[in-house]
């Protein structure tokens, strides 16, 4: 008998051109190679906390050209006059928290990177802790970033399973692609 594939619950009805579904196909879960890409995501995350992801993914190119194609070096200069230039772009989601949280966040990545090489491998130093030790490092580390914020950067970004179900036809894409994530 033939294997039955069936999407992931959240996206099973929707259009293949639809914002969830071509980023479940194509992003959610996959791996970030590069620290402002790490940072993207995680300046996302934080954004879309008290919102929809798809208030988020609607606004995704929005944020990538208000913070200079999230660029660590660049955000983690940001003063007074970039702040305020943020809270009236409306292009992004303007939280005074959410925008303070990304600059000072590039500057703790800055410091990462000086001390592991780079955010990645920060993240590959910490890999196989289970959601709640995360969570207190991020805590620790970083500003804004809750529970909810860190599980889903960490499963979004390849660090967590739990981004597609065993029967969803991109799963066997996403574990060729996502081994850390087994190894949890």
């Amino acid at each position: 008998m033939a294997e039955t594939f069936s999407y992931c619950e959240y996206v099973r009805d929707l259009p293949p051109d639809d914002l969830h579904r071509r980023y479940h196909d194509e992003e959610y879960g996959f791996p970030i190679h590069n620290d402002d890409g790490l940072f993207g995501r995680l300046l996302l995350e934080i954004n879309q906390a008290g919102l929809s992801w798809t208030t988020i993914l609607k606004k995704k190119r929005g944020f990538k050209e208000a913070y200079e194609g999230f660029s660590i070096e660049k955000i983690a200069a940001y003063g007074e006059a970039e702040k305020e230039r943020l809270l009236h772009d409306p292009g992004i989601i303007r939280n005074r928290l959410k925008v303070e949280a990304a600059i000072y966040n590039a500057g703790r990545i800055l410091e990462l990177q000086k001390e592991f090489g780079s955010f990645e491998n920060w993240l590959d130093e910490h890999h196989s802790k289970s959601r709640e030790e995360w969570v207190k490092i991020f805590k620790k580390e970083f500003r804004f970033t809750g529970g909810e914020i860190v599980n889903e950067f960490l499963t979004s970004t390849g660090y967590l399973p739990g981004s597609h179900a065993s029967g969803c036809p991109i799963y066997e894409v996403w574990k060729a692609a996502s081994p850390k994530c087994l190894q949890t």
